[in-house]
């Protein structure tokens, strides 16, 4: 069985820990905020015991605790005694920019009173935590994406590729392009089964359509060429944050190509062990009546 991995995430407030934890999240950690520490130990082992084990905790440790706060010691040294491995993660920024963030979000600071002041003490409160810190990620320059970036890449263990999501839609033109689509590729080039009048009644599910559109070299140098494009940019999406791609694919009717393609897109990810589902939005409409 692995061994548990277990990031307790802290640093400076207004430093971005909320970003991070929600960050965590999307490569597969459990995260919980503002757990009391003397809870820590209680809570990875309830963790460890569950009937599904969770294998990625991050817990939000910071002054909000309080006197509570202080236990957090005390804990990371029956870790150690113990051998149990855990990672601390902590953030700051300069007093610049945390006072610009807490006057942006016209949230009080935790520790209350005059804002650089609290700052300032909040900072050597935590110093000696800061120095038995992992990694330290200083937030001063980053945007919210840049922070998830580097998280991703610290703690992502291709996490983030796994969970990654791809709906193939397959539509047609006549009945307008799905709104909630990010890539659309027309394939209205390739041959149309329409205009054949056995295939009219089928649909791209059958396979003398399939044979029909993909008996065409075209059609055969156009998928090699979109799958390669699509695996090229995924890597791209993941970077900037998103976790799920829709590809439309449309033809006229949205019946015979558009569904043929979007069968075979499906096919070829899936192989390579990408999470893909494929809709036909349109393959029920106009039946008789269908242009492809």
């Amino acid at each position: 069985m692995p061994i548990p991995r277990l990031v307790i995430l802290t640093g400076l407030s207004g430093a971005g820990k909320t970003q991070a934890s929600r960050s965590l999240e999307d490569v597969g950690f459990f995260c919980v905020d503002n757990l009391p520490p003397s809870l820590i130990p209680k809570f990875a082992d309830l963790c460890a015991r569950a009937a599904a084990p969770i294998q990625r905790m991050a817990l939000v440790v910071d002054i909000r605790g309080g006197e509570l706060f202080d236990a957090v010691f005390e804990v990371l040294a029956e870790f150690d005694r113990e051998g149990i491995p855990y990672e601390i993660l902590f953030l700051e920024a300069s007093d610049e920019a945390l006072v610009r963030r807490f006057k942006e979000s016209r949230r009080p600071h935790p520790m209350g009173g005059d804002l650089l002041n609290s700052i300032r003490e909040e900072r050597m409160r935590l110093r000696e935590l800061r120095g038995r810190a992992h990694k330290i990620i200083d937030t001063t320059e980053l945007s919210p994406q840049q922070l998830k970036e580097q998280l991703t890449i610290l703690f992502g263990n291709g996490e983030a590729l796994r969970r990654f999501r791809i709906t193939v839609l397959s539509f047609g033109y006549k009945y307008g392009i799905p709104l909630d689509a990010d890539l659309v590729i027309d394939v209205r080039f390739l041959p149309n089964p329409h205009y054949i009048t056995r295939l009219r009644p089928l649909t791209g599910d059958d396979m003398l359509v399939k044979e029909f559109v993909f008996g065409s070299q075209i059609t055969v140098e156009f998928i090699t060429k979109f799958t390669n494009l699509i695996e090229f940019l995924i890597p791209l999406y993941i970077k900037e944050g998103k976790t799920m791609l829709t590809v439309a694919v449309g033809c006229t009717g949205g019946r015979h190509r558009s569904v043929a393609v979007a069968n075979r897109l499906n096919e070829i990810l899936s192989a390579k062990e990408y999470q893909v589902t494929v809709r036909h939005r349109d393959i029920e409409r106009d039946s008789i009546q269908s242009t492809g």
